[in-house]
C-alpha cells in the first residue's frame, strides 16, 4: 500500500529562511534564492521527519496537511 503523500504549504510571507526545514527534512526543503522555504519533492524524506520539520518551524510558516487533515 502506497503511502499517501503529505500536503505541505509554506507561507511565503512568514517565513524567515531559518533553513530548520531543510536541517530536519532535506530533499524535501529547501530555501530559494530569495532564502525563502520552497518545497522540492513531498515524498524524499520519512513522513516523521517532515512533520518534525514543520514543527521546528521558528515562525510557523509550515502547514502540513495528511488526507485532508491538518497535523501541523
Amino acid at each position: 500500500m502506497a503511502r499517501m503523500t503529505l500536503e505541505i504549504e509554506i507561507n511565503r510571507d512568514a517565513c524567515m529562511g531559518s533553513g530548520n526545514c531543510g536541517f530536519w527534512a532535506p530533499g524535501v526543503f529547501d530555501l530559494d534564492d530569495d532564502g525563502i522555504a520552497v518545497v522540492l519533492d513531498a515524498d524524499a524524506a520519512p513522513e516523521k521527519k517532515i512533520i518534525l520539520a514543520g514543527q521546528g518551524c521558528p515562525t510557523q510558516a509550515i502547514t502540513i496537511r495528511k488526507d485532508g487533515e491538518k497535523v501541523v
